[in-house]
């Protein structure tokens, strides 16, 4: 039916631009959809010994809801970014199994719990409207996307950096709601939404009001890197490169890498005494000195460079300052190290009592479900993650119920001119 519906909308749009759509176009276009579908409901790697409706479950709960947001969405826009184009089993299992107790309970069997519905694309709000109301949306003619977007979103043309941080470009996205009133009634239908601002639970205040920007000058070798790494952008974008080679995604993951420490580029480059990693170390033993009578505790989140044997990282340079500072190396401890839920739990205790002083760690490990709150004074975010909800769900760790401290900073640390500004 999906593919049906596409086929039918790329013919319309055809039939409006005065072009044909040949039959062979059509099957070319079916036969990719399927294929998509076919690898979705790949079950080899599954078991089947029981399936889910003999399992007699008729109610679902779903915590950490934004973890099944890949859904398949086949759209006819092309060249327009804000448009989700991956897709993931989990989350197409997810949806059949929506559909199906949708028809056993008559839509009253699905729960979803999330702190952020919305983590970087607006099709995510679809997304959950697929799961939540799809007999909604086929009552008002918008089960599919483009009929969705047409309704409650417009394309915005704009000047942005580019993301290897030299130069601006414009860039057409899917950015920006139409008819919200409209669109907020039909999703209240299924959702309660309770905001930090409505529900005014007792949470410390930022101080100063919000997260403090630690800005910080590239070094020459740093400023030499990015100039090379927007030739290679150029290079992709003209096509002069084999994708296997250089891509994009090569070319960003680069930069933040740079932007972080130069040597994550080339271990054997300096030390630049001006970067993120030996800011953080000042403002993290500065911090660690002044609430030593309260034993109070910080958060390092970072990304890139986890700790790994044998091999540069950040996580181990940052720990080896901080002990050369005087800071004893049983305060400082890594969430990679707790590899069982057994040693997390005894961790997360060390930390609410104050014997660890200093956790640091990624957001996928050290993000939602740690709750270390009781003492934390600061949070340092060494690295930008790729998505808002990970700001989020990193500040959710400290700002929340549980904390006896009543003011309490958040330090985001960026470099100018690299991929941090993007």
């Amino acid at each position: 039916k999906q593919i049906d519906d596409v086929i039918h909308q790329i013919a319309s749009l055809k039939r409006e631009r005065a072009e044909n759509f040949t039959v062979k176009q059509m099957e070319r276009t079916r036969k990719q959809l399927e294929k998509r579908l076919a690898k979705l409901n790949d079950t080899e790697r599954k078991d089947d010994a029981v399936t889910f409706e003999e399992l007699g479950v008729d109610s679902l709960m779903v915590d950490e809801a934004h973890m099944f947001k890949n859904l398949m969405c086949v759209s006819k826009m092309r060249n327009v970014a804000g448009i989700s184009q991956s897709e993931s089993q989990r989350a197409s299992d997810l949806l059949m199994k929506c559909m199906y107790l949708d028809d056993i309970t008559g839509g009253r069997g699905i729960t979803f719990a999330t702190g952020t519905p919305l983590s970087n694309s607006m099709t995510e709000l679809y997304t959950m409207m697929r799961y939540l109301q799809r007999h909604t949306l086929e009552r008002n003619g918008l089960a599919n996307f483009d009929a969705w977007a047409s309704t409650f979103g417009e394309t915005v043309t704009a000047i942005e950096l580019a993301p290897e941080g030299t130069g601006y470009r414009t860039k057409t996205r899917f950015a920006k709601f139409y008819n919200l009133p409209e669109l907020m009634s039909m999703f209240k239908e299924c959702a309660d939404i309770q905001t930090a601002d409505m529900l005014k639970l007792p949470v410390p205040a930022l101080e100063g009001g919000k997260p403090i920007n630690i800005q910080l000058k590239p070094s020459d070798i740093q400023r030499d890197m990015v100039a090379k790494l927007g030739e290679r952008a150029d290079a992709v974008r003209s096509g002069d490169v084999d994708p296997t080679v250089d891509n994009m995604l090569a070319i960003t993951n680069d930069g933040r890498k740079l932007a972080l420490d130069q040597r994550l580029i080339d271990p054997s480059l300096p030390d630049e005494p001006g970067s993120k990693v030996n800011a953080c170390v000042e403002q993290v033993f500065t911090i660690w000195e002044k609430t030593k009578a309260n034993r109070s505790t910080q958060l390092i989140f970072c990304d890139l460079s986890t700790p790994k044997a044998g091999v540069f990282n950040i996580y181990h340079d940052v720990r080896e300052k901080l002990t050369a500072k005087g800071i004893p190396p049983e305060e400082i401890q890594f969430i990679h190290d707790a590899n069982t839920e057994t040693k997390k739990a005894e961790l997360f205790g060390k930390v609410r009592s104050g014997s660890v002083r200093i956790l640091m760690g990624s957001t996928a490990k050290m993000g939602a479900g740690t709750n270390v709150q009781r003492k934390l004074i600061a949070l340092h975010h060494l690295d930008v993650p790729w998505r808002p909800s990970d700001i989020e769900q990193r500040e959710g760790r400290m700002v929340r119920q549980g904390n006896e401290n009543k003011e309490v900073a958040i330090y985001r640390y960026v470099t100018e001119s690299t991929f941090d500004a993007y």
